[in-house]
């Protein structure tokens, strides 16, 4: 449990729970973070009290390179710079102190972190996985094999009809997020693999429900998301893959697989359905960090 807090620290926690509705555990990390700055102050100093008032914008900065030193992660200190920025501009609204230390003071840059993805061997394994003699394994394969090859998200690969399908064409037509629709090619392993699913197990699935869905579940319903996460899940398993594998995880294999065959970087926005480009160069750096593996573990001097 934090230190008991001083009479400002306590009516500023106070007026997080009447003002903002915040739980008892974040109000706990509130004056958890209150009480790391003031003890530093403290030691600091080397004077005793309440210094929160009386701390200056240098003496933060001082807290800042402290914390630094010592290894907090970025995220860490950001959380700790938000709890001073909420503490001090409560302060000078409440008319206690006449200028706020924190409004100078930027946030740490953290940085996005590399989405996980598979290799393309893995990739392989796990479209492998399903046991096609079966009509849940044929459906499976083919849904695998479409969320691979056109980088759906579940949602879109879940409430795909009949009629969203051109085989001749050889694409698929998606309503994506802000209901925006694009064509996405499949490619012809997907296409095959979708033709003889439709040819030889879709019907069994629906057990004579009228049904558009593509890919059924029970009933001839609709799959729900969760359904084929736990279906990758298993396949996961069978395949022996390491890496922890969900939906979003084949996604991300799409967009890195196309760039590390020299696709352009609009060409892979367009394909996922992304409309700014700027969360697309995600991938490039993904492709980026895997050539610089491939080159430490096969050159001579890497």
């Amino acid at each position: 449990m934090p230190a008991p807090a001083s009479v400002e620290t306590q009516t500023f926690l106070q007026h997080l729970w009447l003002e903002r509705g915040l739980s008892k555990n974040t109000r706990e990390a509130y004056q958890r973070d209150l009480q790391l700055f003031s003890e530093w102050l403290q030691e600091y100093t080397q004077n005793t009290g309440n210094l929160l008032l009386t701390a200056s914008e240098a003496d933060l900065r001082q807290f800042l390179g402290w914390r630094y030193e010592q290894g907090y992660h970025p995220r860490s200190t950001a959380r700790q710079i938000s709890t001073l920025r909420a503490f001090y501009r409560y302060l000078l609204q409440s008319e206690q102190i006449i200028s706020d230390i924190t409004a100078n003071i930027d946030m740490p840059r953290q940085g996005k972190p590399l989405p996980k993805t598979l290799s393309e061997e893995d990739v392989e394994s796990l479209l492998n996985s399903p046991d096609t003699d079966t009509a849940i394994g044929l459906r499976d394969r083919a849904m695998l094999e479409i969320l691979y090859a056109c980088g759906l998200r579940i949602s879109e690969l879940v409430n795909l009809n009949m009629d969203n399908i051109n085989v001749r064409q050889g694409v698929i037509r998606i309503t994506g997020k802000g209901r925006k629709e694009r064509l996405v090619p499949m490619g012809q392993n997907a296409i095959d693999w979708l033709e003889q699913y439709i040819r030889q197990a879709r019907g069994g699935l629906l057990n004579q429900h009228e049904s558009r869905t593509l890919f059924p579940g029970r009933q001839g319903r609709p799959m729900t998301r969760q359904t084929f996460w736990h279906r990758i899940k298993h396949y996961n398993r069978i395949a022996g893959i390491n890496t922890d594998v969900s939906p979003h995880v084949l996604r991300h294999a799409f967009a890195t697989h196309l760039l590390n065959h020299g696709a352009d970087l609009r060409v892979v926005q367009l394909l996922l359905g992304h409309s700014d480009l700027s969360t697309t160069q995600i991938y490039t750096h993904i492709a980026n960090h895997r050539l610089s593996e491939l080159h430490r573990e096969h050159h001579p001097r890497g």
